[in-house]
């Protein structure tokens, strides 16, 4: 019984060991690859990370930021496959000469619906459609994608996001990092924060984790007179609605799990700062010193949102009935929580106790 217990001791150090191990090896090399990359300044006047989204209750959240104007047509030719990324990826022309980023996987209706509902937060995000079923001309002799693809060309469930032309795009390197931006303590900011929280996405690297591939960029739009406007923006939308935590209980398209942390998603208040049961990889920089105030600012637009909006996102972003009705009633429930927040009188607040905040830094479960 001794050499047992001492044996799951041991195992259980060498796990701890070797995931420390494993974290530095890829901050080193994240430095490493930041230190080395050449300098890449922003053209911009003006850097944002939201905007107004306007009348949320009558935004079509079938469509989403692309509307019905912006969505692919058919036919789809073939230009290229990218061999890098975490799921099998081509690049095709639709019918009216735009291009499109097509990626299929477990990440598809993920990042179709929780594009959508950050988009109308009023969140910059990525036009993307999903599409149950199409033809690819010419997409022949393919590698990842062999398997997504038919001899006939045809594929089914895919992620189609826009290539937007005249878009000076700034990934990895040269992206933006939570702790390190131009709109740091603002209530912006803070909300994209509890949308992320809102959403369950766990996978939140940044700049710092650029060895491992950075989930933010900096998009540079061309804006009145001539000038650019630096968007703030997450790039991957992957690792959402699903269980939040490490990697070994975390998801995404799992209705059942995320709704069984529908009740520890808000823990309460302190001082004026919302407590979360958000963890994820970087868990301080996202869920520590949400102040009620954010969450009032945040609320004054999701709360615009019907169920049958939510419901029409999912029901587009390729859900079942089932998936419908499941990730509707939850992500209604959490809207309800940040709304009991947001109603919490600012004397109430004031008068609580101040909390101890958790240090700004990472905390990255494996």
């Amino acid at each position: 019984m001794d050499e047992l217990l001492l044996t799951i001791v041991w195992i259980v150090v060498g796990i701890g060991v070797g995931t420390v191990c494993v974290f530095t090896f890829w901050r080193v090399r994240s430095m490493i690859k930041i230190w080395r990359a050449p300098e890449r300044p922003l053209q911009s006047v003006q850097a944002k990370i939201w905007q107004d989204p306007g009348d949320v209750g009558k935004v079509d959240l079938a469509l989403g930021p692309g509307g019905a104007s912006g969505a692919p047509v058919p036919p789809f030719s073939f230009v290229e496959e990218h061999v890098t990324g975490s799921q099998p990826c081509v690049s095709v022309r639709d019918g009216r000469g735009k291009t499109w980023r097509v990626k299929w996987g477990d990440e598809v209706k993920v990042e179709t619906l929780a594009t959508r509902l950050a988009w109308a937060a009023g969140y910059f995000v990525e036009t993307t459609y999903y599409l149950a079923e199409g033809e690819i001309r010419g997409a022949t002799d393919l590698q990842r994608a062999a398997g997504c693809i038919g001899q006939n060309c045809q594929f089914r469930d895919a992620r189609f996001e826009l290539d937007e032309a005249g878009v000076i795009k700034h990934f990895d390197e040269h992206s933006w990092a939570w702790n390190d931006n131009p709109f740091v303590g603002t209530r912006e900011l803070n909300g994209l924060k509890v949308v992320m929280m809102w959403l369950s996405n766990w996978d939140a690297k940044d700049l710092r984790d650029v060895a491992r591939g950075s989930n933010t960029a900096i998009f540079e739009h061309p804006s009145a007179h001539g000038l650019r406007e630096a968007r703030y923006l997450i790039i991957d939308w992957g690792g959402a609605l699903g269980k939040w935590g490490s990697i070994v209980r975390r998801g995404r398209w799992d209705c059942a799990g995320f709704a069984s942390e529908n009740e520890a998603f808000v823990q309460g208040v302190n001082g004026d700062v919302v407590t979360f049961g958000y963890t994820g990889q970087r868990t301080a920089d996202i869920a520590a010193g949400i102040r009620v105030s954010d969450v009032a600012w945040l609320m004054r637009t999701l709360d615009q949102l019907s169920t049958a909006q939510i419901a029409a996102a999912i029901e587009a972003s390729g859900g079942t009935a089932e998936d419908v009705a499941c990730f509707s009633q939850a992500l209604r429930a959490r809207l309800d929580r940040l709304r009991d927040i947001a109603s919490i009188p600012s004397e109430a607040v004031r008068r609580a106790p101040v909390p101890t905040l958790a240090a700004s830094g990472p905390s990255n479960p494996a």
